[in-house]
């Protein structure tokens, strides 16, 4: 927890390093086949990305990507920092297209909320043959699910937040590659911007991530029942699944109004923005009036949890019914 530490050590001041990152960072990078650097949240990961955009150059990015990630991006943009260019991260074609002359290609995969899927590795390949670097968010993925690097991907960026910790109690980001110039480039940002994680969200991130397997495999289990309920069920119009991950994302027939009634009189699910946790959470995510338009006005993101299945698809039977 030292602040200053002892001079000719690893490291001599608690901005430039600490020995809990150094494990959560190891562990990381190891499940992602590369050199890992945490961050104070995951959008101060991204952020030190941009940060590396030349001025002016072009960044390619999905159009249902997470909020904060397209804010950043689009302010970036009004800005004259970068041109934004904004693609269907599941159109391959559109988004190689789009990667011609750019800086960075920003994927997300599956996206939030949407949870399209990107083909990675096609996309890797031509970005690579642009000479356009690709960053892939993996944290509705994770590592055990995906791993972008041995996709071609040069950077994989995290909300430590959400699965890998895993207990909705540390806020925590991380930028994860395989390149010793990128690494170092990174790292130089992560010193000069200050945004460096804490020595106690590093140690529960990296003592939840000795349960990520167990808790991942559950909670898919729970998402996956629940997609297949879901879509027989008449009071659900819409149900979007990627096939794997613990992110359910559906909309039912009595309306945007209805769905958020529903989000807020569960009892088993948690009514929270957040995802990744033991717990299951849910909301409407068009209630904030920043998501994107091309999320829909009614569509509930529901984060899976670790629960007894039947618990939480009784909740899910009562408040759709007494919200319809």
């Amino acid at each position: 927890m030292a602040s200053a530490l002892v001079p000719g050590g690893d490291s001599e001041y608690g901005r430039h390093g600490n020995p809990a990152w150094a494990a959560f960072e190891a562990i990381l990078g190891t499940l992602e086949g590369g050199r890992a650097l945490a961050f104070s949240s995951g959008m101060a990961a991204a952020t030190a990305l941009f940060d590396l955009v030349p001025l002016g150059a072009a960044v390619v990015a999905p159009s249902g990507a997470y909020n904060g990630t397209l804010t950043q991006l689009r302010d970036r943009a009004r800005r004259k920092l970068i041109e934004l260019r904004i693609v269907d991260i599941s159109d391959t074609a559109a988004v190689v297209a789009a990667a011609d002359d750019a800086a960075l290609v920003w994927i997300e995969s599956p996206t939030n909320p949407g949870l399209d899927v990107a083909d990675i590795e096609a996309i890797s390949r031509g970005a690579a043959s642009a000479g356009t670097a690709v960053a892939v968010d993996n944290t509705f993925a994770t590592p055990l699910r995906q791993r972008p690097l041995e996709l071609g991907a040069d950077f994989v960026v995290h909300s430590a937040s959400k699965l890998l910790s895993g207990h909705s109690d540390v806020v925590l980001g991380a930028v994860v590659t395989d390149s010793d110039r990128a690494y170092r480039a990174i790292e130089a940002r992560r010193t000069t911007m200050g945004a460096i994680p804490g020595a106690m969200e590093t140690w529960l991130a990296a003592r939840g991530m000795r349960t990520l397997a167990v808790r991942l495999d559950r909670a898919e289990a729970n998402a996956r029942e629940l997609h297949r309920r879901l879509e027989a069920s008449p009071l659900v119009s819409s149900v979007r699944y990627p096939g794997f991950g613990t992110v359910v994302s559906f909309e039912i027939t009595a309306g945007p109004k209805a769905a958020q009634t529903m989000t807020e009189t569960s009892e088993v699910i948690v009514y929270a923005t957040s995802l990744g946790g033991v717990e299951s959470t849910w909301e409407r995510r068009r209630r904030n009036p920043a998501e994107p338009h091309s999320v829909p006005e009614g569509l509930v993101r529901l984060s899976v949890g670790i629960e007894d299945i039947d618990d939480l698809w009784a909740d899910l039977e009562r408040t759709m019914t007494s919200a319809s």
